[in-house]
């Protein structure tokens, strides 16, 4: 049976096959006779991290069952130029119907998580005024309808995700506070729509200066502090303020060059938009053989 993530990841592709294959391949249904066969293999034309292998195996299970697909590396492989990524078998007409599509899937996924390795890889080699190593996020700012699978590859390349969605924690952002009326008021609006809805969500709040984190720390009643477009310096001061009171999350055009400079400081989280939408596919090429 299917659990709901499974359902949806079926969902998604179904809708892209619709997509891209319409009433038919009419080019592979045109030249390729119904009873051909053909192997084709994946070959990676640079060095990353490959994920997307599962996704990839459901758009083949989707276009044709009969499809053979056999993996020849993991999710989370780093590869190089010339490896073999995996291998299908089948009806010809099914492997190039399908090619498209699981390759875009595990090409933008590979290419997040070669992103994603890169800057955890670089947030560990870094030694911070607290000793404790700072957690890389992800944010919402996904391509619609591909959040699951961009979300996932960040999992695969190291990172971890903040939340899925506006359903699974609050997230008090600039404009809440500006349209409630102020931090205390945001606050305590949050804590009794949880109360009246019987939810309990972790609560993390935004704030943009010192006079709005030291509101934060008079009021209270949150769970972690999204300190954003803090200098690193200003970053430091900061976590002394909160003095390990909430939880913190450093925000805000932070980049690969600058990164290094907030892993420093020991803030506990450090999320990165451009993880999943700034971000160049890793080439990958489906060659018969």
């Amino acid at each position: 049976m299917m659990n709901e993530e499974e359902k949806m990841i079926r969902n998604y592709i179904r809708l892209a096959l619709q997509e891209d294959v319409g009433d038919g391949d009419h080019t592979s249904l045109s030249c390729i006779p119904a009873s051909a066969k053909g192997k084709a293999v994946l070959v990676a034309k640079e060095e990353g991290v490959i994920a997307g292998m599962r996704i990839a195996r459901m758009v083949y299970e989707e276009v044709d069952p009969k499809t053979v697909f056999t993996p020849l590396v993991q999710d989370g492989a780093e590869v190089k130029k010339g490896d073999r990524i995996f291998e299908v078998e089948g009806f010809s007409r099914s492997i190039l119907t399908a090619e498209r599509l699981s390759l875009n899937y595990i090409q933008r996924m590979s290419g997040i998580a070669t992103h994603t390795r890169r800057l955890v890889n670089l947030i560990a080699s870094v030694p911070t005024d607290n000793g404790r190593r700072t957690t890389l996020l992800d944010t919402r700012k996904t391509t619609p309808n591909n959040r699951i699978f961009e979300k996932m590859a960040v999992k695969i390349g190291g990172g971890n995700n903040h939340r899925f969605g506006l359903f699974d924690m609050i997230l008090i952002k600039d404009n809440h506070i500006d349209f409630a009326g102020g931090i205390e008021k945001a606050i305590d609006a949050v804590h009794a729509y949880l109360h009246e809805k019987g939810k309990t969500l972790p609560i993390e709040i935004e704030v943009r200066n010192f006079d709005e984190l030291n509101r934060v720390m008079t009021h209270g009643g949150v769970n972690r502090v999204m300190l954003d477009n803090f200098t690193p310096e200003d970053l430091r001061k900061a976590l002394k303020v909160v003095d390990g009171k909430y939880e913190t999350e450093a925000s805000g055009g932070i980049t690969e060059q600058t990164l290094p400079l907030y892993a420093a400081t020991g803030v506990d989280f450090i999320s990165v938009g451009a993880l999943t939408h700034h971000i160049a596919a890793l080439d990958l090429s489906l060659k018969a053989c």
